[in-house]
């Protein structure tokens, strides 16, 4: 199982149900992985997305302890037990976990694999993603060049649990 997330230098990753930052070329990578996989995220999450809509292209699964919460488009899951056998119909590499903090946490246990975007900032955030670099079992296996928009330096990585 996947994680995909955009981190600053403190692993922050979000304010208020926002993003911290919003670099079109990690948008445009988030797209690229994602389209045509299963995307897994919390229900504030799907309502940070335009007009609180699932992602188009993918198989959005949302957890929340809401009974009665509906989402056109979307699978609904309430409990961790049901998200894992929802997630069981699925080819483990093409699951996603995008957010947010608590779904993050709960699932990194049970992913192999994390794709990062790190922002060398510090945002001033709310909401944070589990520090991979001081987990002895997470290792970088993959680096992007550094790049550049504006002035927000940024830097793809993947990380693999080591086993």
């Amino acid at each position: 199982m996947n994680l995909i997330v955009n981190a600053d230098k403190n692993w922050g990753i979000g304010k208020n149900n926002e993003l911290l930052v919003h670099i079109p070329n990690d948008m445009k990578m988030f797209r690229q992985t994602t389209t045509g996989k299963v995307v897994v995220m919390g229900r504030k999450t799907l309502e940070s997305f335009p007009n609180g809509m699932p992602l188009p292209n993918r198989t959005n699964i949302v957890l929340t302890t809401d009974q009665d919460y509906k989402a056109k488009g979307a699978i609904i899951v309430h409990s961790k037990e049901e998200l894992l056998e929802e997630l069981k119909k699925y080819p483990k590499e093409d699951i996603f976990i995008i957010g947010g903090e608590s779904v993050y946490r709960m699932m990194l246990p049970y992913c192999t694999t994390a794709h990062v975007t790190k922002t060398d900032y510090a945002y001033d955030a709310d909401t944070w993603f589990p520090n991979l670099d001081e987990m002895p079992d997470w290792k970088i296996t993959a680096e992007g060049e550094e790049e550049t928009y504006f002035d927000i330096e940024y830097q793809f990585l993947k990380y693999e649990r080591q086993s």
